[in-house]
């Protein structure tokens, strides 16, 4: 059924559908516009409801999996964050505060597809500001004809669009990097990830409501800011104001109904957690995690990307010549070539566990693991490999999302916004032959990127991405116990870890041109 819907009526309150298919439509109006044409007086949405699969159903039956747990955590206790209740399963990276944390990768694979809110990736970098749902406001401003602001409950009475979306941070599997030569970001393991339900108004319709329709002189750029004061660190004049963290996206992106841009406030079902951006942020599907702006307070449409201090300092990957001082010496922040949005192909053995042990006695063993692309590209094929990459056996891709955009479109156009899990069930013979050194795996994408053999070195530690390697070391029964390269955080372990201490602290593998090639 096709649905036509006006655009002075998307601004109302009673509108209750869910948008999964909308394309714009500029009427014939002859009224002139101050914006060189950038918005339209009015336009027509025309909804197309079986474009997309429905997830409110499912959404609700995961709410068991938006629960927090039940108590502060005694480690944040005198801390700001005195009031945020956290799993204390997580890992947490930078010490008690600020709270940056991923899970155990067994115990979130074990959830399955939809991961828990309680062991999603948290990245925060600083105090978790205390937001209310019935006083918070976005303001939508900048250069757009019709600037308004939004409360929450205004907010959640808008169409909606609710779908699973995988949330990466850019610097998942640093600690690997880090064992190369440290770069200036924290020890992320092969966790920092989270897949859940999303539910949200499209950016679109809030740029729409202001009267920007399409990119153009004056809106080539949407910036997304937090709250003010929130943060150390800012330029003076910036996007977002001080204190804020911000970014900013093309409006193409940003007004593209394909690439599912959403002013989310419920997660699995429920309002977000405090530690996911309570009570609203942006979730941009494909991209890397930073790109989301949580505590969303403005939306500024503007003719150039985000000057705020976070968009230029994070999420950029510079060559492996150029380390921090170099970075800083010669700009390279601020070199738009280098930033990064999209995510990489990418992926990780979540089975056999670090240390786990499997005896003699075991004659089969099911590998499982997860895999991921970004920019809605599908990932094709998983591989596992016995001989250090010699051959390839291919894994069985059992779980994967139903794409978005699918229907009526070619494979190229269908959205892939979530992780995938694979298995491979294994003769064990294979692994106490003494041939057996390590177990490798890597994924492709529709787009045929590999995940590469060698890890490349750079300054920020982001989008590290080779082949996920799991030593196998034979035990005196017969049977064997698997290593990961690392362990995530500070405590110590991984192969990875020990070659680096024996190297004297870093392997230096082809950073910069020094030290030996870039494979153990």
């Amino acid at each position: 059924m096709v649905l036509p819907i006006v655009a002075s009526a998307v601004a109302g309150a009673g509108i209750k559908t869910v948008l999964d298919k909308t394309v714009l439509k500029k009427n014939d109006s002859k009224e002139d516009s101050s914006k060189d044409d950038l918005c339209a007086t009015s336009a027509n949405f025309v909804v197309s409801s079986d474009m997309n699969i429905n997830h409110d159903a499912d959404a609700l039956k995961s709410r068991y999996l938006a629960q927090p747990y039940p108590q502060v955590d005694e480690r944040d206790v005198k801390t700001p964050d005195n009031w945020v209740k956290r799993h204390p399963s997580l890992i947490r990276l930078t010490g008690k505060h600020p709270f940056n944390v991923e899970a155990p990768l067994p115990e979130m694979f074990d959830y399955g597809f939809i991961s828990p809110v309680n062991l999603h990736i948290v990245r925060n970098h600083g105090a978790v500001p205390k937001l209310e749902w019935n006083t918070h406001t976005i303001k939508i401003n900048g250069n757009c004809q019709k600037p308004f602001e939004i409360g929450m409950d205004e907010l959640s009475k808008l169409p909606y669009e609710q779908f699973p979306c995988l949330v990466v941070c850019a610097g998942n599997r640093r600690k690997e990097q880090n064992m190369i030569k440290s770069s200036i970001g924290f020890n992320w393991g092969p966790c920092a990830v989270g897949n859940t339900y999303w539910k949200g108004v499209p950016l679109r319709v809030l740029l729409n409501k202001a009267g920007v329709y399409k990119a153009g002189p004056g809106a080539r750029f949407v910036c997304l800011n937090g709250p003010q004061d929130e943060l150390p660190k800012s330029y003076d004049g910036q996007d977002g104001g001080p204190g804020s963290y911000g970014t900013s996206i093309d409006m193409e992106t940003a007004l593209d109904p394909t690439c599912d841009v959403i002013v989310a406030y419920e997660q699995n079902g429920e309002r977000l957690h405090p530690d996911h951006g309570y009570p609203v942020r942006i979730i941009i599907p494909g991209y890397i995690g930073g790109r989301m702006i949580k505590f969303l307070a403005e939306i500024t449409v503007t003719d150039r990307e985000s000057n705020n201090f976070y968009h230029f300092n994070d999420n950029r990957v510079l060559p492996p010549t150029v380390d921090a001082e170099i970075a800083t010496k010669d700009k390279w922040w601020f070199k738009e070539e280098y930033i990064i949005n999209q995510l990489n192909i990418n992926g990780a053995i979540a089975y056999p566990a670090h240390e786990e042990v499997i005896k003699p006695s075991t004659k089969k063993y099911v590998m499982k693991g997860y895999a991921y692309s970004g920019g809605g590209r599908k990932v094709i094929r998983a591989e596992v490999s016995f001989d250090q990459g010699m051959s390839w056996k291919l894994a069985d891709i059992n779980v994967r999302e139903t794409p978005r955009w699918a229907a009526g479109s070619s494979g190229d156009k269908a959205r892939h916004w979530c992780w995938c899990m694979w298995e491979y069930e294994l003769d064990t013979a294979m692994l106490f032959d003494p041939s057996c050194k390590e177990i490798l795996f890597r994924a492709v994408d529709q787009s045929q990127n590999f995940m590469p053999e060698r890890p490349t070195w750079n300054v920020m530690g982001m989008l590290n991405n080779p082949w996920y390697r799991v030593r196998v070391h034979k035990e005196p029964d017969g049977g064997v116990k698997m290593e990961h390269a690392t362990i995530a955080g500070p405590t110590p372990g991984g192969w990875m870890q020990q070659m680096a201490e024996k190297a004297g602290g870093e392997l230096l593998w082809g950073w910069g041109g020094e030290g030996a090639p870039a494979a153990p």
